[in-house]
């Protein structure tokens, strides 16, 4: 027997209603991440800069100990 339409466009609503919510939350999770990430990549930048000026005054201490 088939279900009337009536059934049918409600079930429709209520998987089309979940669906969206399941997005939402999926969305948020992946937004929370990205932000994560973002600041991991900060830090990244600040330890190659403290990593670039260490490696400059070895550098210049080298170069004074050998000249």
């Amino acid at each position: 027997a088939a279900a009337p339409l009536g059934q049918v466009s409600e079930l429709a609503e209520q998987l089309e209603e979940r669906l969206f919510r399941r997005y939402g939350f999926h969305n948020e999770l992946i937004q929370e991440r990205l932000r994560a990430l973002g600041e991991v990549m900060e830090r990244v930048q600040e330890v190659q800069a403290e990593l670039r000026r260490i490696c400059c005054t070895v550098e210049a201490a080298y170069q004074d100990l050998c000249l």
